[in-house]
This record gives C-alpha cells, structure tokens and sequence, in this order.
C-alpha cells in the first residue's frame, strides 16, 4: 500500500508538471517556480513519510513516541499541502478553454460551413473546402473552394489509413464517394499555430485545438502520399446500406456545426482523428462495430474492419479470401501515384476538378468498389459471414 501511494504521488506530480510545462514552455518562470514548488513539497512528504528522523533505539520511549508524533503531524501538513497545489493545478487545467482566433497555420486556418438548400435538403453547399495545391511537405498555394453535393448520390465510404510513424500509429481520413462526382474527404486533425509541431504527448495535455478539414483527395492524400512520403492506404467499406453512409456524412455535419459554435481540445487518446470517427459510426451502425483495443491503436484499424466484416472478404468474387496481407498490397496507394502531378494548367486545359478527378481513378485502382447492400438483414448477414471468412 505505501508503494501504491508512493508512485500515485509521483505520477500525480509528473503529470501536473508536464501540463504546466506544455501549456507555458521551459523557458517560462512560471513554469520553473511551479516544478521547483512541486517537487520541494513532494519531497519533503516522501522524505517524511518513509525515511523520517525518528529518535535513536538508544533514547528513551518518551522521546521517541514525542518524534514519532512530531513525524506523524509534519507529514499531514505537507500532505495538506501537495493535495491543495494538486487541486489548485487540476482547477487550473480544467480551466483552460480553447480558443478560435490564433494564428494559424494556412492549411487549418478556415473553419468548414455549410447550408441545405431550402428546396431540395439533399443539396449541401459546403464552403471552405480546402483545395491546396502542394509542392513540398510545407509550401502549398492555397485554394479554399465552394462545393455542393447531393446526398442522395452517395454510392459509398473508403477509410484511408496514413502511416507517418511506424505500423501502430496512422492517420485516419474518411472519403465519400458519389455517384456522378468526385470524391469528398474528411479529417479530424489538430488545430497548428504557426511554428507548432505536433507531440502525441503534448495531445494529453489540452495543447492543439480539434479541427475538422472537408478537403479534395488531391490535397489531403496527395501531400501525405507524395509531399510528405508517408505510407497511405485506401479501403473500401463493405456492406454498408446507403441510408448509414448518409447518417455518418450527417454526423460530419453535426461535428462541424458543434466545432463552430464552440471549439473542442484535441486528445491523443480519447478524441483523436480516429476514435471520433468510430465514435460516430457506432452511432449509425451499433453493434456491428463492437468495442475493440484497436480503435485506440490507429495503425491497426484495418485489421479491426477485416475482423468485423467490414472489408469483403472476396472482393473480386473469385472465392477466394483475400488475407490481410493482401489488403495491404493491393490498397497501398503509393506506387499508384508516384510521379502524380497535383499542378493546375489551366493553359493545356488541366482544372483542379479534372486533376482531382484524376487522382481520385487512380488511387482506386485494382480496389474493387463494393456494392451498397439491400437491406440490414443482408448487410449484418453478409458481414458476418465475411467475419467468419476472413478468420
């Protein structure tokens, strides 16, 4: 029990430490005044607690008894006090609001809007779709467009993985597709100001604004595919019917409206870019996405969409079950697209829309394109049998 209570006060510090330092910086005074206050009183507690000045077997029981009482009421106080500088500091942290003016950097400086036309609810008017046009990983002409779908054309969803730190940790974008037009992306990514990096222990501690990108694959993929030479991978998501896909792309509507009446932190663990997505698919789709270590494992959300049945099991209906090695292969976008160039000609005919479109073709090929289902009964029928073929 006092190894318990040892390491929850080390922990404890540890942690309010860091919130102070990611919130004002190692150059600040605050947050050395602050550490040094932090760690005298930790200190003195433990020193007192578990290695006090008790008298020596040599003296007498009164004196002894005497420092032994003396040791008892010294480690109250100071326990009196680290528990009042931890509950001031956790006031403190919970305190800190979000904000949405700062300077921000170009590709996540527009908030995403929208309105439904009054005739028709299906027609959505999104303004502020970021079209960029990326020559490096940081230099892009900006291009923030207007563009109206129809909901009623949506014909699927690909969830597009990004791996930018090794097989566990990816990027998650979700991308709709329409029956006459090109795809639309969707990303929930932290908020950057200007000369801000990302830190995925930083994330912990309410230090990036969530922002919610509506954006051309040609943008969003490309400059993670091409300018930034990550790993992408497109999939394709079966057995859906089309009113659930038109209850997760209303879910991105909601979130953009809730981001713009009032911003939202960022967490690495509990709302990143892709336990929010599962979040709002279990609403539309419940029990058929059940509850998986995965989802908070970004790099392996593949794999939990292949285990639930969410990825055909024999896309090219040859009987045969593709392995998850396979999915990988053949979904990995990369080779597609080398060499792919994102720069508008207007001259020689070459408008963002048509090389969008472009991209789009090419990021999909060799990737089946499932069909929508029927009926919930033969959506949840035909992932479970693909569940059971994929084991």
């Amino acid at each position: 029990m006092q190894f318990f209570i040892a390491v929850t006060l080390l922990l404890s510090a540890v942690w309010l430490l860091l919130a102070i330092w990611y919130q004002y910086g190692v150059r600040s005074v605050l947050t050395w005044l602050a550490g040094i206050m932090i760690v005298g009183v930790l200190t003195a507690l433990l020193k007192s607690q578990y290695w006090p000045k008790g008298a020596k077997q040599s003296d007498s029981p009164f004196l002894t008894t005497k420092a032994n009482t003396s040791s008892k009421t010294i480690t109250k106080r100071l326990t009196a006090v680290y528990a009042a500088i931890w509950l001031v500091g956790l006031g403190w942290f919970f305190s800190i609001e979000p904000k949405q003016e700062r300077e921000w950097m170009p590709e996540v400086s527009q908030r995403l809007s929208y309105e439904r036309d009054t005739s028709n609810p299906d027609l959505i008017t999104f303004t502020n779709v970021r079209n960029f046009d990326w020559q490096t990983e940081e230099d892009a002409t900006e291009h923030w467009d207007t563009r109206t779908i129809d909901m009623s054309k949506l014909s699927g969803v690909d969830v597009i993985n990004s791996y930018w730190m090794g097989p566990l940790i990816a990027h998650t974008l979700v991308s709709f597709r329409f029956e006459d037009d090109r795809p639309l992306s969707f990303s929930f990514e932290i908020r950057k100001e200007k000369g801000e990096s990302f830190s995925a222990l930083a994330g912990f501690f309410r230090r990036y604004e969530l922002s919610l990108i509506a954006a051309e694959e040609r943008d969003i993929i490309y400059t993670r595919s091409n300018a930034r030479g990550e790993q992408v991978y497109l999939f394709p998501i079966s057995n859906l019917q089309q009113h659930e896909i038109q209850s997760l792309f209303e879910s991105y509507l909601t979130a953009a409206d809730g981001l713009n009446a009032k911003p939202a932190w960022y967490n690495t663990l509990v709302s990143n870019c892709t336990n929010i997505i599962f979040y709002m698919a279990r609403i539309v789709s419940g029990d058929r996405l059940p509850w998986d270590y995965r989802i908070w494992v970004s790099g392996w959300l593949p794999n939990y969409l292949y285990a639930v049945g969410m990825l055909d099991a024999a896309p090219e209906k040859e009987n045969l079950p593709w392995s998850m090695e396979t999915w990988y292969e053949r979904t990995h976008i990369n080779p597609k697209v080398k060499g792919f160039d994102n720069q508008v000609n207007l001259a020689s005919g070459n408008n963002s829309h048509e090389n969008g479109r472009e991209f789009s073709e090419q990021i999909r090929q060799d990737i089946p394109t499932p069909p929508l289902a029927d009926s919930q009964h033969s959506a949840e029928a035909k992932a479970k049998s693909t569940a059971q073929a994929s084991d």
